[in-house]
């Protein structure tokens, strides 16, 4: 198939492809003048030249349509290269030259269609067996070893005998060609063992050749002439190959060359590349001295590589700056809203500022009178209606008249019996309680007195608000008058039992009871008590464990999943985005996850709320920080972690140790907004870490939990001091209750010994004093005498038969399970994604716009790490700088050494830079998607952020590669293939990043691009893996487009070298766009795949 192609190639090179009618094939001697008339009359030299020119230009091919299928992978337009090639029409000066040496019978000496079929195969065989094509002799009719004529030898050919008709289309025979040999004529090449001529090509010089008395070498050529023959001189030209085996016929770099018998040097400011035809000029900045081969322009890659390191210096120093100006700009807008925020609120709340004042004077004057011990009649209440404002209670006249009844009695009931336990039915806090529930007592004096002061310090605050009016002041006004109505979660659980899946241990075990709505709940115990576990199947995050047990939300068998947008979970860790500001963080999540009807108006309330409960409003446009760069304090970042769920509204807020590592006073600060938060009907759930007494009084209920997850005491806070007192433990003085109840579980502090009950039975007397049922396994006597054997295995000893049975079950077995667990996990979680159910009566934003907060989020987020941007840029600057200067670009393989090291540098660096995108901030999110946030939103907005990326880098690494190492090809056809590269690596690195570690992502990341780019430039036998493989990986397909985009360059004499170059790697000229489309396909597949395992795949 090889001779084949190589032979359609010359003969459509040689004899040309259109076929005039009427034109003759046949060569005589009767067809052409003899010398003496040539002589005699140059007209007609003339007009023999431009005859024999049409008859070899002309002459057609027997298979013209083979001729383009088969030549198609090499030629895109074979007719346009034949012109290109050998279109002499302009300068015949070789023909008239070799017309007048062979005495005008040059027809006789043209090689016919056998004769260039045996020099094809002559050549080919060449290739295979590695010969020099110059020594490589066959046998054929004219030069055997019973018959070797001069003609046969380099450079030599002879003519067919007088009267012998030649056909040049017979291509089965060759005719019998050995009179009258001569030395091969200027501008033609005459093959060793053939004895015809065949002409060269345009970029080809073909002189006589001269013999070096010193080598004894035909210069410039690089064959001997005969040894022993006096009368045998220095032919012409012997071959015309790849330029590896025939350079000798090229015209030299630093010349070009009219035509095949002129050679001129290249003039100062101009080049001349290898086969050049004509001179090219350079360009006014670049060196080019007398006979350049190539024009230096290292000055404007210079150029640009000094003004793209100057930019991006100028980033990297300014990019603070300019931000800190945007900020500020940004903070004087909102002040200008706040103003007008201010003159709105002050016009509104005119007439309410009026009542508070008057309201807190009543109630002030009530309470004076009380203290006083001065009894309050009806008689003496005013009976002016105008004065009822002075009554607590509310503006309307029938919730005034409650109030004042209330507040009577109240104080009449404490005046006659002032040691009174019995308690005040007052609906206090939020006036939405469900009816049914019983309504909070008030059972001492001093409870009654701490509300009575409650209320007047509420006043009081609303005065301060009102009269010391600010932007950040205006909030809790503006959200008391329309206080939106959240949606009440009421979370009951009864017998819950969290099992490791496959280990038969208990992380929870018979935990019973509820967490209700408008209460702050704290879960305590010892390290180890399943604390963060317990939290975790509350909001169904529990992963790799078997629930027992009923989980009721509102009284209904429903999902968490199906509130998720109304749920907030705050994390143990301070997972926030550590390059955005307090308010930014903040900002998003309200953007995200409040409804979508609300206005930005309502958002901006909301935020600035929780900004202003949090005490966050000294660093709000401060920079949270990461581990790298310092930020806000440690007390402060703890706080935006839980405003990042505060801004959302929730109904159920589950905080996972939010005051480990504060201080009392941060701890406090913290509590207040939570208990905000619950007056609004708001869940409040959380697990605190050795609470100070104050801190330990702030709560409504306890959940403290013993070792094994069990529980020792569900209950009101106020009550679990009179719950252990009754079990003989007593709290000694000067000792946190918490403190000491803990230290109890935990085993370090016995029980008073007055007490006879064991720490390891709380659990069971907190089931007996609910009457739960108690597992058989915690009755027995092993149990109370300290055995933890039951409190760690699944049903005590009747798990045990069902333990040794896993023991013996086989591994092949056990890896079954795992996988069927793995596959459960990862498909559910496939499917929550996508999951429509929604219990929560909450629209959030769509995709759509949730990707529009993204996207100006990383923006953000890019804009901040200019520098690193700056770092990455350098860094290609510096790989061009290095591959431009060591590995030059060679014509004989087209510059591949150079393509490849450039694929493997850009990749490398490309995928190093890509994965950031997915690897820096993933805890957040997941914390997000677990929240309700969309994945795809997240993914795109990324992907679409680094397209900045992927458009400017190509350009930095060329500017500085393609300038200092410049190819034949365009640097614009680099530029795409580039940018298609970068476009493929960046979504391999995406998945990467998603599905990896990062330390084995970046290991990947560094090994793939070198192995896939060595396999892709291996030449090896068909049906080979290697060849499998080089068929599908991305490196040989940039490989092949850098190849086919040089090749294409190399025209005319270079035709041969890139036939057989295209035809050795098996690629197509056609192919080019194929390669960039399976680039850009690829790219896409791998971003599905990573935004496949994105949504598949996350923490356990």
């Amino acid at each position: 198939m090889k001779i084949n192609l190589i032979f359609t190639i010359f003969l459509t090179i040689i004899l040309g492809i259109q076929s005039p009618n009427g034109t003759s094939h046949l060569a005589t001697a009767q067809q052409y003048p003899d010398a003496d008339t040539l002589k005699k009359n140059p007209a007609k030299l003339d007009e023999v030249t431009k005859s024999i020119y049409t008859r070899f230009n002309d002459i057609s091919l027997l298979f013209h349509d083979d001729a383009i299928n088969d030549l198609s992978f090499c030629m895109k337009n074979i007719t346009a290269e034949w012109n290109e090639a050998f279109d002499f029409s302009h300068d015949t000066k070789f023909l008239s030259n070799c017309i007048q040496k062979t005495n005008g019978n040059i027809a006789r000496r043209l090689c016919t269609a056998a004769d260039i079929k045996f020099y094809v195969t002559v050549v080919s065989e060449t290739e295979k067996q590695g010969f020099k094509t110059s020594s490589y002799v066959k046998g054929n009719t004219n030069c055997n070893l019973t018959s070797w004529v001069p003609g046969c030898e380099p450079g030599w050919a002879c003519a067919v005998g007088k009267d012998v008709e030649v056909n040049l289309k017979n291509k089965d025979e060759m005719p019998f060609r050995t009179f009258d040999c001569q030395p091969c004529c200027e501008g033609f090449f005459c093959p060793t063992g053939l004895t015809c001529m065949i002409p060269c090509p345009a970029g080809s010089y073909c002189p006589l050749a001269r013999l070096n008395p010193n080598t004894n070498i035909c210069d410039p050529y690089r064959y001997q002439p005969p040894p022993g023959v006096t009368n045998h001189s220095c032919g012409g030209a012997d071959v015309w190959a790849a330029v590896v085996n025939s350079r000798e016929v090229f015209c030299p770099a630093g010349f070009f060359c009219p035509s095949s018998i002129e050679k001129y040097s290249c003039e100062p400011g101009h080049y001349c590349r290898l086969g050049s035809t004509k001179q090219a000029e350079c360009y006014q900045l670049a060196k080019c001295d007398k006979e350049a081969d190539h024009q230096n322009i290292t000055a404007y890659g210079l150029m640009i590589c000094g003004a793209l390191t100057l930019l991006l210096l100028f980033f990297y120093n300014c990019t603070d700056q300019v931000i800190s100006t945007r900020e500020r700009r940004k903070a004087k807008s909102r002040e200008a809203a706040a103003l007008n925020a201010k003159e709105l609120a002050q016009e509104r709340w005119k007439s309410a500022k009026e009542g508070a004042k008057k309201k807190a004077v009543g109630i002030q004057s009530s309470f004076s009178q009380t203290f006083s011990r001065k009894k309050l009649s009806i008689s003496d209440m005013p009976k002016d209606p105008g004065q009822s404002s002075l009554v607590p209670g509310a503006f309307s006249s029938k919730d005034e008249s409650e109030d004042q009844n209330n507040l009577t009695l109240m104080m009449r009931d404490i005046e006659e019996d002032p040691e009174s336990h019995d308690g005040f039915n007052m609906e206090i806090g939020d006036k939405s309680t469900k009816k049914g529930l019983r309504p909070k007592k008030l059972h001492t004096r001093s409870q009654i007195f701490k509300y009575a002061y409650g209320e007047i310090e509420k006043e009081k605050a609303l005065q301060q608000q009102n009269s010391n009016l600010r932007f950040s002041g205006v909030i809790p006004m503006a959200t008391d008058t329309n206080i939106r109505s959240r949606p009440r979660i009421e979370v009951s659980f009864q017998n819950l039992t969290l099992t490791l899946k496959g280990k038969n241990k208990h992380l929870l075990r018979c935990v019973t009871g509820k967490i209700s709505p408008g209460r702050v709940s704290a879960v305590m115990g010892p390290s180890g008590a399943g604390k963060t576990t317990f939290l975790s199947a509350l909001t169904g995050k529990a992963r790799g464990c078997t629930v027992n047990g009923s989980i009721l939300i509102n009284g209904k068998n429903q999902s968490m999943n199906s509130y998720k947008k109304i749920i907030g979970f705050v994390p143990q860790d301070d997972i926030v985005h550590g390059d955005l500001t307090v308010e930014e963080n903040l900002w998003f999540s309200a953007k995200c996850r409040l409804p979508a009807k609300l206005s930005r108006a309502e958002k901006v309330l909301v935020v600035e709320r929780v900004i202003e409960s949090l005490g966050l409003h000294p660093v709000r446009n401060s920079l949270v920080g990461t581990v790298e760069k310092r930020g806000i304090s440690g007390g402060q970042r703890k706080r935006v972690n839980v405003g990042l769920e505060m801004v959302m509204e929730p109904s159920l807020l589950i905080l996972d140790e939010p005051t480990s590592g504060l201080d009392s006073s941060s701890s406090q600060l913290l509590l207040r907004a939570l208990r905000r938060e619950a007056h609004e009907a708001v869940n409040v759930c959380m697990v605190v870490h050795q609470p100070s007494y104050s801190l330990f009084r702030m709560f409504d209920d306890l959940i403290l939990l013993a070792k094994g997850g069990l529980v020792a005491y569900l209950g009101p806070v106020k009550r679990v001091e009179e719950y252990f007192s009754g079990l003989g433990i007593h709290v000694p003085e000067r000792v946190n209750p918490p403190d000491h109840y803990i230290d109890i579980l935990e085993g370090i502090v016995k029980p008073n010994t007055s007490s006879a009950v064991n720490y390891k039975e709380l659990p069971v007397k907190w089931m007996c004093h609910n009457g739960y049922p108690v597992p058989p396994d915690m009755m027995g006597s092993d149990y109370k005498a300290g055995s933890s054997a039951g409190l760690d295995s699944a049903e005590g000893s009747s798990s045990g038969s069902t333990a040794r049975g896993a023991d013996d079950q086989s591994f092949a077995g056990e890896l079954w399970q795992e996988f069927k667990l793995f596959i459960h996990m990862k498909s559910g979680n496939f499917l929550n994604c996508f999951s429509r159910k929604d219990l929560s009566n909450r629209i959030t934003p769509g995709v759509c716009r949730q990707y529009r907060y993204f996207l100006g989020r990383v923006a953000k987020q890019r804009i901040r790490e200019a520098r690193l941007q700056a770092v990455d840029f350098l860094l290609l600057l510096i790989a061009g700088i290095s591959l431009g200067t060591l590995a030059k670009v060679s014509d004989e393989n087209f510059g591949a050494v150079g393509y490849t090291y450039t694929i493997i540098a850009f990749s490398l660096l490309g995928k190093i830079a890509a994965m950031r995108s997915f690897t820096l901030d993933k805890l957040q999110f997941w914390r997000e998607r677990s929240s309700g946030m969309s994945c795809f939103a997240y993914f795109f907005s990324k992907d679409t952020i680094d397209h900045f990326n992927t458009v400017i880098k190509p350009a930095v690494y060329l500017c500085t590669f393609y300038y200092f190492n410049p190819p034949r090809s365009s640097i614009l056809d680099n530029y795409i293939i580039l940018l298609c590269l970068l476009y493929c690596v960046s979504g391999f690195a995406y998945a990467l990043a998603i599905y990896l570690e990062p330390g084995s992502a970046q290991l990947w990341s560094v090994l793939l691009p070198v192995v896939l780019t060595l396999i892709a430039s291996q030449n090896e036998d068909k049906g080979s893996v290697v060849t499998l493989l080089k068929k599908v990986c991305y490196p040989s397909w940039a490989l092949e487009a850098f190849l086919l985009a040089n090749a294409e360059r190399y025209r005319a004499v270079w035709l041969l070298t890139r036939c057989a170059a295209i035809a050795k790697r098996g690629y197509d000229l056609r192919d080019w766009k194929l390669c960039l489309i399976r680039l850009l396909v690829s790219g896409l597949v791998f971003r599905i795949l990573a935004l496949f395992l994105l949504v598949a795949f996350q923490k356990k």
